[in-house]
């Protein structure tokens, strides 16, 4: 198994997990929310052949240093973070790939860094236009910014499972959100992955983070601190990255099945309401299902338009399509880079 290391710079002390040292190519791996660089260890053999991969824990994940999380600035804290680690690691050439919350990172990494990047790899990456918040492709904001997004829209029984660190609620979400069923991952992974979920830090400024009530159902407006309010629409919108000078080539993969990334999500309240899970729902002229993928779609076009590349492989499975279908996975990979 692949031993675990630290790394500090005058930012935080990142943990991560690397393998293939002394190969060219450089890949470096972000996980999602709830969730950590052990999420990404079941591919390192198959990756390691090709490239230097490296897998960090982000800040409020994992094993690394639990910092809170200025979401007023979007992704800015781990894709800072990620450049100080980076370049303490001496690269200064290498592609990215993000999964769900980490895609978004991922992105906001290619709009300051994208000179750096030799590719930029999305899975089932949150859309570009915030997670929630957001109606139609082209991601008009809902009214008040930030409404029905961010931490109030975390999941109550979730949160409390992280503070307790009752497995069997995560053992639910893993295999009914994280991956289709009837997925199972086999082995010791499925209890691996449990331990690392609940490794994510709850409190002030980390995750889920703060919640403005508001007189608008749901009632919900993103906070200003901690983990979900990232990708609320008001402070994590990605949309410019269709206008980003340096365009690395892109490599969306997403799930046939994701619930979680979705035109029809399971985790966003237009749907919800629409499908009378939450009862108070407005209407589709007010809070529409939120078109997640449609979102992603448009502003790739329009990277593309704008003299850039990108590609879309859609692989069987769900949110977890890459660990579902992973010699698929490894061989778009390999491909993209060939």
């Amino acid at each position: 198994m692949y031993k675990q290391q630290f790394l500090t710079t005058g930012r935080l002390t990142t943990a991560y997990y690397r393998a293939g040292e002394g190969n060219s190519r450089k890949l470096l791996l972000v996980h999602g929310n709830v969730s950590s660089s052990v999420f990404y260890l079941p591919l390192f053999p198959a990756l390691a052949e090709r490239f230097d991969v490296v897998a960090p824990d982000l800040r409020c994940f994992g094993d690394s240093e639990a910092l809170p999380v200025d979401a007023t600035r979007g992704f800015g804290d781990w894709t800072d973070d990620l450049a100080e680690f980076t370049a303490a690691l001496g690269w200064e050439r290498f592609a990215v790939a993000g999964w769900s919350m980490g895609g978004c990172v991922a992105m906001q990494y290619a709009m300051e860094h994208g000179g750096q990047l030799t590719g930029l790899i999305l899975i089932n990456p949150g859309s570009p236009c915030g997670f929630g918040g957001t109606k139609g492709a082209d991601g008009v904001m809902l009214d008040p910014p930030g409404l029905a997004s961010g931490g109030g829209c975390a999941n109550a029984q979730l949160v409390q499972s992280l503070l307790s660190g009752e497995r069997e609620f995560l053992r639910t979400t893993l295999n009914s959100v994280y991956f289709k069923p009837p997925f199972r991952m086999e082995g010791e992974w499925e209890e691996r992955f449990i331990t690392e979920m609940l490794k994510t830090k709850v409190g002030e400024g980390m995750y889920p983070g703060d919640t403005r009530q508001v007189s608008q159902w749901p009632f919900v407006a993103a906070g200003d601190k901690g983990v979900c309010n990232t990708m609320a629409p008001n402070h994590g919108n990605l949309s410019a990255l269709a206008d980003t000078p340096a365009k690395p080539p892109v490599l969306w993969v997403r799930g046939d099945s994701d619930i979680m990334v979705s035109d029809t999500s399971l985790c966003d309240f237009g749907y919800l309401g629409q499908a009378g899970i939450v009862p108070g729902w407005p209407g589709a002229e007010v809070i529409p299902p939120q078109p997640m993928v449609a979102q992603t779609r448009e502003v790739l076009e329009r990277y593309a338009t704008n003299g850039g590349r990108y590609e879309e492989q859609v692989l069987p499975g769900g949110h977890g399509c890459h660990l579902e279908s992973p010699a698929q996975f490894v061989a778009a990979v390999e491909k993209f880079f060939s």
